[in-house]
């Protein structure tokens, strides 16, 4: 078993508060409505988004790994505008990582704009090399996506304030 992290950083010119709206307050409706190539649709089985709310993401076949992930939301930092949440079921548990949790942080830059921090801790599965490669393309699909919520909302500016 292999203990594990993966951290990248992005920077935006997108305020902090914006992005945490966008990303963590209504993620559930703004992500399958603008990236249906990727996202199928987000459902809340249990909750409303806070601590202890459990989500379904279920993705479309662009996604080869997996066709879903139930994620359990484990901490909501309006303050800081920090997001943890844990994959519970699906995913990749059980088949490469016994456990995931994940940690989103919006932080403001001074002059303007942000810089959004990821990281995950996992515990990869007994034999499970950690593939450098796949670490590679995870953070390009992330920063992808990423990027073209930023577009939208930098192209509709009133959203999300």
């Amino acid at each position: 078993m292999v203990v594990g992290s993966i951290s990248h950083d992005i920077e935006s010119p997108v305020e902090a508060k914006r992005l945490w709206n966008a990303f963590v307050k209504d993620g559930h409706n703004l992500l399958p409505k603008h990236l249906p190539e990727v996202f199928a649709s987000i459902t809340f089985l249990q909750g409303e988004g806070g601590v202890g709310s459990i989500k379904q993401i279920n993705f479309t076949p662009a996604n080869k790994d997996f066709s879903y992930v139930k994620e359990k939301v484990e901490e909501v930092d309006e303050e800081k505008l920090v997001y943890r949440f844990s994959h519970v079921e699906g995913g990749l548990i059980g088949k490469k990582v016994s456990s995931a949790t994940y940690e989103y942080k919006y932080t403001p830059k001074a002059g303007g704009g942000s810089i959004c921090s990821s990281a995950v801790h996992f515990d990869s599965l007994p034999g499970v090399p950690q593939e450098e490669e796949k670490v590679k393309e995870i953070r390009e699909m992330i920063t992808a996506l990423f990027k073209k919520v930023e577009a939208y909302l930098i192209a509709n500016p009133n959203l999300y304030c």
